[in-house]
């Protein structure tokens, strides 16, 4: 597996990878991912990528700035096949994308999930993520049901302070200056 910033020739393997996503992904996704026009409208922009399984699109990741006076913010969406999960693609992804992030100056990173996802939860948090807001009755899902979304967060200086302390930013190559 192979994690590519996404370009032009990866657009039709994500159409395909966003067709095969089941109903439950797809409520959860901001865009109409089902329309081609909105997939390749991300082609060749900053901070998107694709996770590759030889040219098979089995996961995709971005980190979209705030706008204004959240512009320090970015937002990270992530999904991957239901078929490649709990193998590490999502995590590699993630990490991926917040390690980008920081290096563009985001001092925090947020993600919305449904409350009920456990194992998105757990991994999210092992990353160093935390529980910023509960929105009850959030989102409706395509059979009418309402569930909650949780908002979690990733405090940049916070967390990367404690990887300081340890060694692991200079590790992967972000020294404080580039924070």
């Amino acid at each position: 597996m192979n994690i590519v910033a996404l370009g032009r020739e990866h657009t039709d393997a994500l159409i395909e990878f966003f067709g095969r996503l089941p109903a439950e992904d797809l409520t959860l996704m901001r865009e109409d991912v089902t329309e081609p026009d909105t997939v390749r409208g991300w082609a060749d922009r900053p901070a998107h990528w694709v996770a590759l399984d030889d040219a098979a699109v089995v996961g995709f990741a971005a980190v979209r700035p705030l706008p204004s006076w959240s512009d320090h913010v970015g937002e990270l969406r992530l999904v991957v096949d239901s078929a490649h999960r709990r193998a590490g693609i999502g995590r590699t992804l993630a990490r991926h994308a917040l390690t980008d992030a920081v290096r563009a100056g985001r001092r925090k990173v947020v993600v919305e999930l449904a409350a009920d996802q456990e194992h998105s939860l757990a991994m999210f948090g092992s990353l160093g993520f935390e529980g910023e807001a509960l929105l009850r009755d959030h989102i409706r899902d395509r059979q009418g049901n309402l569930r909650d979304l949780i908002m979690l967060a990733h405090f940049v200086d916070h967390t990367w302070a404690s990887m300081d302390t340890i060694g692991v930013s200079a590790e992967l190559g972000l020294e404080e200056s580039a924070r």
